[in-house]
């Protein structure tokens, strides 16, 4: 098709072809990443289709293929089988959570994880510094963790199901270390995981740094749904999957056991490797009467276990255990030994002490209470949002239609005292009519500033 007929034709985007150099592709991907990062194409807009963009700038169809592809990996696009590429919802900005902030805000965006029962790890410290093998916890010896460590995590990951030995479990720097070991150990720039639609900002961040592509996978109020992965998988090359079965973040959705097997089915029969984020199931065994351990069991060849300890017992000592099938071992290992390269055997050792002890399990159940009591009161403002999820989330999935612009909401809500995270942080493709908060209830200083908090919120949302 001639340029000129397309002179006065809708396109979404329209690249200044004078400006092109070779390689084409690469160059184009260029435009394309300005165009997005200054603001010019927004979050959800639909590209031109590759040939009808070909047409336009009068090239080959395989070279804005290369170009989709370059950007793609590049986490700035995505694409949806039978409805076209779009911008990324995220492309623009950061959406890693943390509170580096100094403002004096109700703490409603991040997690914490009930910082009083701190009290109990302090008192432990100094059990730990009597040790007579203190030098060997300051060394730079076993990159996995010492052994008694091990047997420690073993013994805690027990009563959710895990049954595995200490040459398939490592100690590391807390969950989002163990994230980026199992990404770098695992796949390569341009593979592509399957995620829930709204999954953890972190796990979006990493695979954007590491170019990793994210396939959403539509769920409902049990998570994913094992046709919606099946089909997506048998249309791409998809080759992991990441969840969070015992309460997704950030919509606390939980995967009974039922769903679990019919996942783990499609799993294996497409040969994915599995990323199970298990960080709450402390909140969920024992009392989750469908709660029949994790997803592991059923598909330990193909998975990557991953129990953080951050929420369950201490999130500052930066603690989590990584268990593994044989085939994934080595690989897992020599990623370890790169990027961990040494978990403080000192912070290890006070959290092993903590289970040890029994102390670990006095402050699960204080968190508990805790989560109990701020789950109560958050109904008490919002209470038709409290059916659905699990009972004891640290954080709530609140509906807010008709609230359509994140940042805007965010600044807004920060201007009457709150911070709130958006669930534009949280998409993993594309931008959806429905617009939610996540409401953290583990992070204010006292339940009477979570009361003026939630006040605030409602007053605002009407």
């Amino acid at each position: 098709m001639p340029v000129n007929s397309f002179d006065n034709y809708p396109m979404s985007w329209k690249p200044d072809k004078s400006i092109l150099k070779r390689p084409f592709y690469s160059s184009i991907a260029s435009l394309l990443e300005n165009d997005i990062v200054n603001g010019f194409l927004a979050p959800g807009t639909k590209l031109p289709p590759q040939r009808e963009l070909a047409d336009f700038l009068d090239l080959n169809f395989t070279t804005i293929t290369r170009a989709y592809n370059l950007c793609e990996k590049r986490g700035l696009i995505y694409a949806v089988t039978g409805s076209g590429t779009f911008v990324a919802p995220n492309a623009t900005r950061s959406i890693t959570i943390s509170k580096d902030s100094t403002e004096d805000l109700i703490e409603f965006g991040f997690v914490a994880s009930f910082e009083e029962t701190n009290t109990v790890v302090k008192d432990i410290i100094p059990k730990v510094i009597e040790k007579s093998y203190l030098e060997q916890l300051l060394n730079y010896n076993e990159p996995t963790g010492i052994a008694h460590q091990k047997a420690a995590a073993l013994n805690w990951m027990k009563s959710f199901g895990i049954e595995a030995d200490q040459e398939h479990t490592a100690i590391v720097s807390g969950t989002q270390n163990a994230l980026a070991i199992a990404l770098t150990a695992l796949f390569e720039p341009g593979n592509r995981i399957a995620t829930d639609l709204y999954t953890y900002s972190n796990f979006i961040e990493l695979s954007k740094i590491l170019h990793i592509q994210l396939v959403p996978i539509l769920g409902d109020q049990d998570g994913m749904l094992p046709d919606e992965l099946d089909k997506q998988c048998s249309q791409l090359n998809i080759h992991g999957v990441f969840l969070m079965p015992s309460c997704c973040n950030p919509t606390t959705v939980m995967i009974p056991d039922f769903r679990k097997r019919e996942l783990a089915n499609i799993i294996r029969k497409h040969r994915l490797i599995l990323i199970e984020d298990d960080i709450h199931a402390y909140l969920t065994a024992g009392i989750i009467s469908d709660y029949q351990g994790p997803m592991f069991h059923l598909i330990p060849e193909q998975t990557v276990y991953i129990c953080g300890t951050s929420k369950s017992i201490c999130s500052g000592l930066r603690v989590a255990y990584m268990v593994y099938g044989d085939t994934l071992r080595e690989r897992i290992l020599r990623a370890i030994f790169n990027i961990n390269v040494k978990t403080s055997s000192l912070d290890a050792e006070v959290i092993t002490e903590l289970i040890l002890s029994g102390k670990a399990q006095e402050i699960v159940m204080q968190k508990k209470q805790l989560a109990q009591i701020t789950n109560d009161i958050y109904l008490e403002y919002f209470p038709s949002s409290g059916n659905f999820g699990h009972p004891l989330s640290f954080y709530r999935w609140l509906s807010v239609q008709g609230h359509h612009y994140g940042d805007k909401l965010e600044n807004e809500l920060k201007k009457r005292g709150i911070r709130v995270f958006h669930s534009d942080r949280f998409l993993s493709g594309q931008t959806t009519p429905d617009k939610y908060l996540r409401i953290a209830l583990s992070s204010t200083k006292s339940v009477d500033e979570l009361k003026i908090g939630l006040n605030i919120l409602k007053q605002y949302l009407g």
